[in-house]
């Protein structure tokens, strides 16, 4: 059986460069200038629905990475670490100890500490004296791309590929691939490969044999 084109792809690995900002420029901007060290401010939370680049900007920040989602109790953190905790509202209350212990240290070493949730430090469900820590420092909501935002950058994505990628053609990925913006980048990478492979141009037909290659069948229809 053919092996899926997506398990064939390179890791691409997020940097603030492949990060589509959309109407989160402004942030992109200031959380740049934050990681070179050109703001005086401890940690920097980011907050936002699923699916707007929260993760992403986490893992593009060089700094030790940790999905509280995965490791309530942050056992997995190093102690001399530039932290970055993602879904921080999952933490347990070891967790949540652990986070403020560690918030402190870097505060005295000079160092920074990012987290990301789905709220502003100030709704979340966490200690009192962890809550008032995070929300010392810079907090920024980062907005879900529009539909047309996405489509946008689809598109600049495959001219930069001088892969012809026709409005409808774009339309139909959005409607039957996952939505989220890193997914349907790295169709675009597959999409580039498989015309290569077969030698044919991007058409409805064509987009949907990839699209049943990589996804589940239901997915597609």
């Amino acid at each position: 059986m053919r092996q899926l084109i997506l398990d064939l792809l390179p890791e691409s690995p997020p940097t603030l460069d492949n990060f589509v900002a959309g109407g989160n420029a402004e942030t992109l901007a200031l959380f740049s200038e934050w990681l070179a060290g050109n703001r005086p401010d401890a940690s920097f939370c980011l907050w936002g629905e699923s699916g707007s680049g929260r993760s992403h900007l986490l893992q593009a920040s060089g700094f030790a990475y940790v999905d509280a989602a995965l490791d309530r109790s942050l056992q997995t953190a190093a102690a001399d670490a530039q932290l970055a905790v993602d879904h921080v509202d999952a933490l347990d209350e070891t967790g949540q100890i652990a986070l403020f212990n560690h918030f402190n240290r870097l505060k005295m070493s000079g160092g920074m500490l990012l987290t990301a949730a789905n709220q502003p430090p100030a709704h979340l469900a966490l200690r009192e004296d962890l809550r008032t820590r995070l929300g010392s420092g810079l907090i920024c909501r980062l907005q879900a791309l529009s539909d047309a935002e996405k489509a946008a950058a689809l598109a600049a994505q495959a001219r930069e590929r001088a892969l012809k990628l026709a409005p409808e053609a774009i339309d139909y990925l959005m409607r039957h691939a996952p939505r989220d913006m890193r997914t349907l980048s790295t169709f675009i990478v597959a999409l580039d490969r498989y015309t290569l492979e077969h030698k044919r141009a991007v058409t409805l037909p064509l987009l949907r044999e990839l699209l049943n290659e990589t996804l589940p069948q239901d997915s597609t229809q």
